[in-house]
């Protein structure tokens, strides 16, 4: 007998946590959301709040600024991160899959490759920081408390220790990951707050750095070029999330208030505030008692930390890089994994996940052992960042003139190895946003300034600042719109209210062929606007 209206039938059970999770990119039944905005804020503050974090932290110090310097660069940087961001988590509710399957929807169905692209670049170099730092801390905490080597094959098996885990909890999904990321969450920051305790007496707030009144006039002059470059690798953290969000957010109803999921975005990161002040206190220490730790030639944070320490904080350090390198190794991998496997459709989305994890731990060895690239690490994140951020400039604003309106079966063409649909443009390439990022990346990338480790062939021209974030956000918005206003796009793509501020013209839109294409136009249930 069917269930009648006063005995629905109850909702189906989660699935439970050792069940591994058999969803790619395609987009996940209303039946199957049930994840909270709170759920996103775990996983995003729980992914950034590890060592890695206080690694980037330490930078300001490592620049020369002042303790107060550098918490207003830090401030300054995890702020504009946040907001930059926080946008990014819509589109997960709105259309049940992951950023890059959205911007097809402005990219066009083949231009969401960039996406793809950005993504595998951000979650190398962010789970190579992770494994790394955290790795180091392992090794140098059990030479302290059980008088372990600390050579080339201890630091070896820390790193395949950490990667295997990571890879593990990736393979089995979404909710594996988030049960980490609960724990994760509390017991590293209560490892954080007892950090403050272990350093409390040695902390010096008026650590004055380099910048200081007798400084000579050519230090001097470096003082807004470390600034600013302080404030976009703190701003890198936030900003690497971009491409993220909405792997995790994609499990949220899509009725859920869109200014919920962006405040869970936005606090996820001013919650990172703790590992970042940590890292930034901790660095002003070790240069006022360790100062060989923080040479900008050959820094060594996680060194200096262990150097200063008491003796009875060497486990929770042990702890810290076990709990923070597995979470934020896992929300790094998991949607490269999963996005990986939409770009090559043989692939399932545990085979895509496997194949990018052996990669990435390919990586991590030959980086480490092999070419020396531990250092250079942050250079290349913030580059990627750089890139990154036009990419979201061109995603809020689409979303923003197509008044959040999206047809979701349209953005499973490329997925489905299909043809044709509203996104599908010229050729499976929209031009106009293409062209906006990659014009504007390009100039981010030219006026790069990150003082002593990367200069691009214009980063002298704002006497030595780096304004490539600004500029390439700028050059964005600005070529973005003025190309949708030059060259309208098809009437079909926008939703029943039309268009925010761009213009439209009535353009026939190729129906979608291919495998189960059968020439629908789109989604049935979605309405040609007139």
């Amino acid at each position: 007998m069917s269930p009648s209206a006063d005995h629905p039938s109850p909702a189906p059970a989660p699935p439970s946590l050792t069940e591994v999770e058999t969803h790619g990119v395609d987009r996940i039944p209303d039946a199957e959301r049930t994840a909270t905005p709170l759920d996103l804020f775990r996983l995003a503050f729980g992914g950034a709040n590890t060592f890695s974090t206080c690694v980037l932290g330490a930078f300001p110090i490592l620049f020369g600024l002042s303790f107060r310097q550098g918490l207003a660069a830090t401030l300054l940087g995890v702020v504009a991160g946040a907001l930059i961001l926080c946008p990014m988590a819509v589109f997960g509710p709105a259309n049940g899959t992951n950023n890059a399957v959205s911007s097809s929807a402005h990219l066009g169905v083949h231009g969401r490759v960039v996406g793809s692209f950005l993504s595998l670049l951000t979650a190398v170099a962010f789970f190579s920081i992770s494994v790394w730092s955290s790795g180091d801390a392992l090794v140098g905490g059990a030479h302290r408390l059980f008088g372990l080597g600390r050579d080339d094959l201890s630091y070896a098996v820390a790193y395949a220790l950490f990667a295997v885990l990571v890879l593990a909890v990736c393979v089995y999904g979404f909710r594996f990951m988030l049960f980490v990321n609960k724990i994760a969450v509390t017991s590293a920051s209560a490892l954080f707050l007892l950090g403050a305790v272990a350093f409390a007496g040695d902390f010096d707030p008026s650590y004055a750095g380099v910048f200081t009144d007798s400084a000579d006039a050519e230090t001097t002059a470096l003082f807004w070029p470390s600034f600013i470059g302080s404030a976009l690798i703190v701003l890198s953290n936030p900003v690497s999330f971009g491409a993220f969000l909405g792997d995790w957010s994609r499990y949220i109803p899509a009725s859920t208030p869109r200014r919920k999921v962006m405040g869970a975005a936005f606090l996820s990161q001013l919650a990172t505030l703790l590992p970042f002040l940590f890292g930034l206190t901790t660095a002003s220490i070790i240069a006022d008692k360790a100062p060989e730790y923080v040479d900008p030639a050959t820094p060594d944070f996680v060194g200096g930390l262990l150097a200063i320490s008491p003796g009875w904080f060497f486990l929770p350090v042990c702890l810290l890089a076990l709990i923070g390198g597995l979470a934020t190794g896992t929300t790094a991998l998991y949607g490269t994994g999963l996005d990986f496997s939409s770009v090559f459709p043989r692939l399932s989305r545990v085979q895509a996940t496997l194949l990018v994890g052996v990669l990435s731990i390919a990586f991590i060895f030959a980086g480490r052992f092999g070419l020396d690239l531990v250092r250079s690490i942050s250079t290349f994140a913030t580059v990627i960042i750089t890139c990154t951020t036009p990419w979201m400039v061109v995603m809020m604003l689409g979303y923003w003139t197509r008044r959040g309106w999206y047809d979701p079966e349209a953005l499973q063409v490329f997925n489905r190895r299909q043809r044709g649909g509203r996104y599908w443009f010229a050729h499976g390439w929209n031009w106009r946003g293409m062209t906006a990022w990659w014009v504007s990346a390009l100039l981010g990338v030219l006026f790069t300034n990150i003082p002593g480790q990367f200069v691009g062939p214009f980063g002298d021209l704002a006497n030595g600042i780096d304004i490539s974030l600004p500029l390439s956000l700028l050059v964005a918005a600005v070529l973005f719109l003025t190309l949708l206003r030059l060259f309208p796009e098809p009437r079909a793509v926008y939703g029943p209210e039309g268009a925010r501020l761009a213009r439209t013209v009535d353009t026939p839109v190729p129906p979608i062929t291919g495998p189960g294409g059968e020439g629908r136009l789109s989604d049935p249930s979605a309405e040609l606007p007139a």
